[in-house]
């Protein structure tokens, strides 16, 4: 069966269940991180007010980063003829909620799903989407860093995020996306994630974590 014929219809749909999946995902991954960023409940030098100013960064970022990287999977697949949506994982993202008040941010909230008949090569290419996504983000954040005050910030952990997550789900380990992209071709990995690494250390090395 040639791709062609597989592409019969390329729509974008998504269904009440995966809005609702990746609404919960958002949010909870948003707040997650505000609590990392502004810990009031473990600090009394951080005030309420400032974890409430944290909350909106932390949407255009985590979250935007997240539900960004599982669209980019979603469209690649559909492109390939798959049935693909996205699913919450509510126990992990309690964990993430859990772990951003304890200090420490572990998320795995969910995943794209999809199912059909599809090539090593094109599962490859499903896989790669999500992390290139968060490249292209990153690049798309870098100029909100040249403005002084929250639109700096915004900026400067726009980018810090999507690298993050680029280099994180290109782990060749588990259920990451790096595994799935190692089994379809070695150079496009290596690429990929080393390339990840090395942008990402070098923005912590030009301009740090914070």
């Amino acid at each position: 069966m040639s791709v062609r014929s597989r592409r019969s219809d390329p729509g974008i749909s998504f269904s009440e269940k995966e809005l609702f999946d990746l609404a919960a995902a958002w949010i909870v991954l948003s707040v997650a991180f505000a609590f990392l960023l502004a810990p009031f409940h473990r600090s009394e030098s951080v005030s309420i007010d400032t974890f409430l100013t944290m909350v909106g960064p932390s949407f255009l970022t985590v979250g935007v980063g997240f539900l960004l990287h599982e669209l980019g999977h979603k469209v690649v697949a559909i492109e390939y003829g798959q049935l693909a949506e996205f699913r919450a994982d509510y126990g992990m993202l309690f964990l993430a909620m859990i772990s951003g008040l304890a200090g420490f941010l572990f998320a795995a909230p969910g995943a794209v799903y999809h199912r059909g008949r599809v090539t090593v090569r094109e599962n490859g290419h499903i896989a790669l989407a999500g992390p290139a996504t968060n490249l292209l983000l990153a690049l798309l954040f870098s100029p909100f860093m040249l403005f002084p005050g929250l639109i700096g910030l915004v900026g400067h952990l726009g980018i810090l995020i999507n690298l993050f997550l680029a280099a994180f789900n290109m782990l060749p380990f588990g259920p990451l996306d790096g595994r799935t992209v190692l089994r379809w071709s070695k150079p496009a990995f290596a690429i990929a994630f080393g390339g990840s690494l090395l942008v990402l250390a070098g923005f912590l090395y030009l301009f740090g974590f914070w």
